[in-house]
């Protein structure tokens, strides 16, 4: 909870005040409210001094002070306050004169000016108390005492609700940035698989064909129009996560699935014999068909660049509940070598996901995603 102090977050009205001759036009209704209630209410205290000009002023300052509420809350309630006090202290009929007062220590007190807020509502009581002390009339003070806890209690409330709201949205803010990080940096290892798996097809690609440029000549197109294929459809790919990153363009809609049998033709280009097995039926969400096609990618990157393999197969299936994605190289394996950055990245985009990645020397190297479909987070990205 907040102290007696004046700092604190701006008050509730800040950055949405009603436009300026709203705001007059109620201090005008407020003022004519407690001068005419004031002139009704004078007919029955015959005892009370007669509403006169400086009665009126009180009256009419009162509510002009509530002008100055958004700029200086705790200052204008103070003011209102002591307006009311000598207007009392004038011997002038009570009446709605306690509306002004009251709406100001409700909003100061709301908007933080705890100290300033309390402290007129003690003044108030005291000046009662001191106009009572003659008389003994000590249930007026009761009375006074009452309705100023009443409404400091009601503007505490109404603090408390403010202060909430804000730090519910702080919250939400938070949760909001942490969300687009995440997403950024989900586009961030799009945008590495994508770069490393075609740049890699296309570095294997061109050294074919440039073995074949003195031996083979006539196959030598075909190298070069696999290469500008592979390159166009990465250039395509990175400008689609380039426009997402600038949130100028969305995420192809089509199913991620359908792009691995590209992926195997793709390493098959580059001298690989890749097998697929693939029994998906329905297929997952498409957060795991998305997790599915880069796990592929990155394993065939990491096969072309570095395994030195012959032949790469490729399983996806449901096992128990989750979606299995093995791909199995006779490469060199990892050779005791920590994982690179794309295995690194891999992992981590399926733990993100709730499921597990296992790497393990198998006559070459043998990788295993588990993605628990019940379990998966991310959802569709937008």
């Amino acid at each position: 909870m907040r102290g007696w102090t004046e700092a604190g977050p701006r008050p509730a009205w800040a950055g949405r005040r009603p436009p300026w001759p709203f705001r007059v036009a109620g201090v005008a209704v407020l003022a004519l409210v407690q001068v005419l209630g004031t002139h009704g209410a004078a007919v029955r205290q015959p005892d009370a001094r007669a509403v006169d000009l400086v009665a009126v002023l009180l009256l009419v300052a009162g509510p002009a002070l509530l002008l100055a509420l958004p700029r200086w809350p705790g200052p204008a309630a103070a003011a209102a306050v002591a307006v009311t006090i000598a207007y009392f202290a004038l011997g002038d009929p009570w009446g709605p004169v306690l509306a002004a007062p009251a709406i100001a220590l409700v909003l100061a007190t709301a908007a933080g000016a705890r100290l300033w807020a309390w402290s007129g509502g003690a003044a108030f009581v005291a000046a009662a108390a001191a106009w009572a002390a003659p008389s003994g009339e000590w249930l007026r003070v009761a009375a006074v005492g009452a309705w100023a806890a009443v409404v400091l209690l009601l503007g505490e409330g109404l603090r408390v609700r403010r202060e909430r709201f804000a730090a519910r949205r702080r919250e939400w803010e938070a949760h909001r940035r942490q969300a687009r990080d995440q997403e950024r940096l989900e586009l961030a290892r799009d945008i590495h698989d994508v770069v490393a798996h075609s740049l890699s097809l296309i570095n294997v690609r061109a050294s074919v064909a440039l073995h074949l440029a003195d031996r083979r000549p006539e196959e030598l197109l075909p190298a070069l129009e696999a290469i500008k294929n592979a390159s166009h459809e990465a250039l395509g790919e990175v400008r689609e996560l380039l426009g997402v990153l600038r949130q100028d363009a969305p995420v192809g809609r089509d199913e991620p699935l359908d792009r691995v049998p590209a992926l195997v033709e793709d390493a098959r280009g580059t001298g690989l014999e890749v097998t697929l097995t693939a029994q998906l039926d329905p297929p997952p969400s498409p957060a795991i068909q998305r997790i599915v096609h880069r796990v592929v990618q990155e394993a065939f990157t990491n096969t072309v660049r570095h395994a030195g393999a012959r032949t790469a197969a490729v399983r996806i299936a449901r096992e128990g509940g989750a979606v299995v994605v093995e791909v199995h190289d006779d490469g060199s394996g990892l050779r005791g070598a920590p994982p690179g950055s794309g295995l690194t990245g891999m992992r981590e985009r399926v733990e993100a996901a709730g499921g597990s990645l296992t790497l393990a020397d198998d006559a070459g190297l043998h990788l295993r995603a588990e993605l628990p479909e019940a379990g998966a987070r991310g959802g569709e990205r937008r």
